[in-house]
C-alpha cells in the first residue's frame, strides 16, 4: 500500500457561479495528456465529496498517484474544492460552509489512517508559484483541530 506523506490542498479555479464537476475536470486533465483526472478528492459547493483518480475502478484511490503537484505526486493524495475565483476572475477563498465542513472531516479522516502526513495548500509546495487554493490551508487546520 502506498503511503503519502502529503495532502496537498487544491481549488478548481473557477467561480462561485459556475457549476464544475469532476467529470468536467477529468476532461480538461486528459486534454493535457494525463491518464486520469489529477485529484483523489472533489468537494463541490454543496458538500458533495466525488471521487477522483480511481484508474482501475476498485474504490481504493489512496493507491493511485495522482497528477496535481509536479515531483510531489507520487507521496501525495490531492483533493480540490469547487471554486476559488470570484466573479471577476481573481483568487478568492469561496469556500461555502459546506465545503469547509467535508474538507474538515475529510483532513481529520486522512490524518487519522496516515500519522505524519502534512498537510500544504498547492501554493505551499517548493517551485509553485500559484495562489491555489486561495486561502491559508495551514490556518484552517488549526482552526480545525489538524496538524498540518
Amino acid at each position: 500500500m502506498r503511503i503519502p506523506k502529503y495532502i496537498a490542498i487544491h481549488c478548481s479555479a473557477t467561480k462561485l457561479s459556475q457549476d464544475v464537476s469532476i467529470e468536467r475536470i477529468k476532461k480538461w486533465h486528459l486534454k493535457r495528456g494525463w491518464s486520469d483526472v489529477g485529484y483523489h478528492y472533489y468537494i463541490r459547493k454543496d458538500g458533495t465529496l466525488e471521487l477522483g483518480r480511481d484508474r482501475d475502478n476498485d474504490g481504493n484511490i489512496w493507491e493511485e498517484i495522482g497528477a496535481h503537484v509536479r515531483n510531489f505526486n507520487s507521496k501525495s493524495i490531492g483533493i480540490c474544492y469547487e471554486g476559488g475565483l470570484d466573479e471577476n476572475g481573481e483568487p478568492k477563498d469561496t469556500r461555502t460552509k459546506e465545503q469547509k465542513l467535508v474538507m474538515s472531516a475529510l483532513l481529520k479522516l486522512i490524518s487519522s489512517q496516515f500519522k505524519g502526513v502534512k498537510i500544504n495548500g498547492h501554493r505551499d509546495f517548493p517551485n509553485v508559484t500559484k495562489s491555489c487554493p486561495c486561502f491559508d490551508v495551514h490556518r484552517f487546520c488549526e482552526l480545525i483541530g489538524v496538524k498540518h
